[in-house]
C-alpha cells in the first residue's frame, strides 16, 4: 500500500485531525527532552481507544511497518523516539487519558495510559487515597511510559516501584488482539504473571493502554527534613539509624551533593539554601505518620537529635509547613533542569547494593576524574534502594560537542565499575537506545536468549519499537 493510502487509512481510524505529518506538528513528539535524540516517523497517530490502536497495529503488521508507543515523552534513553521516516508510526497515548474507575473500598484506581501522573494523584486524593509513585516530571509524565519503564521515584522506599503498584493491565498485542487484564486482585495465582512481562518492557512486546493501580490511605501526617553531612557513608549510617528508629515510617531518603545544590540555587528561580553553613552533601528525608502531623514532626525531630548526638549530621531543618516541604523537595526535583541549564551532561542511572554504595561513589569519582580531571560530578539519588544518578556535567571551558564525544568512554568507565560492584546499569529509566549495546555486553547469554525468546513469542515480526532494549 502506498504511503498516502496508509495515511488515509489511519486518518479514517482516528480522525484526520489526530494524524500528524507536518514537521511543525510532529517535532515535539520526535524530540527527546534533553534533545539528545531527534527522530523520524511516517506519522504521529493519536488514538482514543484500544480499538483504534488495535486497527492501527493490524494495518502496520499487514504493511510491514513499525510502531513506537509514546506517553509523556519524558524518557531519557531514547526508547520513545522512532528513527525511520518511511516505516515508523509513532502512537501517542496522550488522548487516552481517562480515569475509568476510582474504587476506594478496593483501594484501587483504573486509568488509561495517557493519564498524567499528577492527575492520578489528584483523583486519588478526592477519595482520601494516595497513589504513591511520584517524581520530578509528575506534571508531564504519563502512566503508560511509567509502567513501560518500571519507574521508581521518591517513595520506592516505602511503597515500591511501578511494578509493585500495578494489579492489572490492558494491552494491545502484536496480532492486534486486546488483552483485557484489568483485574483488581491482590492475589491471583492462575499461572504466569503476564502483566510483569509488559511492565519494564519499554514498548517492545505490546502497547499498555490502561492499568489498575494500588491506592493507599493518605497518611495523617507527613514531614520532610534536610540535613547537612560530610560524606555519603554518613548518609548511609543516617539511613540505617533512621529506618530502625522510625518503625517503617520513612517514605523517602535522598542524597544531594553540594554541587547539585549550587546548580539549583544558580539556575532555578525562587530557591534558597535552607542551611546557613554549606556541607559537602545533604540528605533529604520524608517521614509519614498514621496518627497526626505532630506525630510525624516529633518522630523526625527525635531522629535528627539522635543523629546530631552521634555526630552524623551537624545542621538540619525540618519543614514546618506544606510550603516549606515543597520548597525542600523543589531543591531535589529541580536538579535535572538545573544541570540542563548549566550545560551538557552525561546521565547514568545505576544501582548498586546498599552496603557498597559509599565505596562505589568514592571509586566512581576517582575513576572519572582520572580520565577527565575537569569533570563536574553530580551524584545524587535514592539512598534507600541503592539507585544513584551519576551525572557528569560539562567541564567549564570545554565545548558541549567535545564533552559529549566522550559519552561512550565515560559510560564504559562507570559501567565497568558498576559491574564490578554487582550492580545494574539501569535502575529506573530503562535501556532504550542509549544502553542497548551495554546491555548486550553485560547480560549473560542465557538471560539475553530468554529475553529474545519472549520477544519472538509475543512479537515475532518485530513490530513494536524495533532497535530498542534488544
Amino acid at each position: 500500500m502506498p504511503q498516502a493510502k496508509t495515511l488515509e487509512t489511519i486518518a479514517r481510524i482516528i480522525g484526520a485531525k489526530n494524524l500528524l505529518t507536518h514537521p511543525s506538528d510532529t517535532k515535539p513528539y520526535l524530540t527527546e527532552w534533553r534533545e539528545n535524540y531527534r527522530g523520524k516517523a511516517l506519522c504521529i497517530a493519536l488514538p482514543l481507544s484500544p480499538k483504534d490502536i488495535s486497527e492501527i497495529v493490524k494495518l502496520a503488521a499487514k504493511e510491514k511497518l513499525h510502531i513506537v508507543p509514546q506517553s509523556g515523552n519524558t524518557g531519557l534513553v531514547g526508547g520513545q523516539i522512532p528513527f525511520d521516516k518511511n516505516r515508523a508510526i509513532l502512537v501517542s497515548l496522550a488522548r487516552m487519558n481517562k480515569i475509568r474507575e476510582l474504587n476506594p473500598t478496593n483501594n484501587s484506581i483504573t486509568a488509561e495510559a495517557g493519564c498524567i501522573l499528577a492527575n492520578l494523584h489528584h483523583t486519588a486524593e478526592t477519595a482520601n487515597r494516595l497513589f504513591p509513585l511520584t517524581l520530578a516530571s509528575k506534571g508531564s509524565s504519563q502512566l503508560g511510559g511509567l509502567l513501560a519503564t518500571n519507574a521508581g521515584g521518591h517513595n520506592v522506599l516505602r511503597y515500591g516501584m511501578a511494578r509493585d503498584l500495578t494489579l492489572g493491565l490492558e494491552c494491545v498485542l502484536a496480532n492486534g488482539k486486546i488483552w483485557h487484564g484489568l483485574r483488581a486482585l491482590r492475589k491471583d495465582n492462575r499461572g504466569y504473571d503476564l502483566k510483569n512481562l509488559f511492565i519494564g518492557s519499554e514498548g517492545t512486546l505490546g502497547i499498555i493502554t490502561a492499568a489498575v493501580l494500588k491506592l493507599f490511605p493518605i497518611p495523617k501526617g507527613e514531614t520532610t527534613f534536610l540535613a547537612g553531612l560530610q560524606t555519603p557513608q554518613q548518609a548511609l549510617d543516617c539511613f540505617h539509624w533512621a529506618q530502625a528508629r522510625s518503625g517503617g515510617a520513612l517514605s523517602a531518603f535522598e542524597l544531594i551533593p553540594r554541587i547539585g545544590m549550587d546548580f539549583v540555587l544558580k539556575h532555578i528561580p525562587e530557591t534558597r539554601d535552607p542551611i546557613r553553613n554549606p556541607s559537602p552533601c545533604y540528605l533529604l528525608g520524608a517521614l509519614d505518620s498514621e496518627i497526626s502531623a505532630e506525630d510525624a514532626s516529633e518522630k523526625a525531630q527525635a531522629i535528627l537529635s539522635e543523629l546530631m548526638e552521634k555526630n552524623l549530621i551537624k545542621d538540619a531543618v525540618l519543614a514546618s509547613s506544606e510550603a516549606r516541604r515543597e520548597a525542600l523537595w523543589k531543591l531535589r526535583e529541580s536538579m535535572s533542569e538545573a544541570q540542563k541549564r548549566e550545560g551538557a551532561s552525561l546521565k547514568h542511572d545505576i544501582s548498586v547494593p546498599l552496603s557498597k554504595m559509599a565505596r562505589f561513589l568514592e571509586e566512581a569519582e576517582a575513576a572519572v576524574k582520572a580520565f577527565l580531571p575537569e569533570a563536574r560530578i553530580v551524584a545524587f539519588g535514592h539512598i534507600g534502594d541503592g539507585n544513584l544518578h551519576i551525572n557528569i556535567s560539562q567541564p567549564v571551558g570545554m565545548s558541549a560537542d567535545g564533552f559529549l564525544a566522550l559519552r561512550e568512554k565515560i559510560g564504559r568507565i562507570l559501567y565497568d565499575l558498576v559491574e564490578s560492584f554487582d550492580g545494574s546499569i539501569s535502575a529506573e529509566h530503562g535501556i532504550g537506545v542509549l544502553k542497548r549495546d551495554e546491555l548486550a555486553r553485560r547480560k549473560s547469554q542465557t538471560e539475553l536468549e530468554m529475553m529474545r525468546q519472549i520477544k519472538r513469542a509475543l512479537d515475532p515480526d518485530n513490530l513494536f519499537n524495533p532497535g530498542k532494549l534488544l
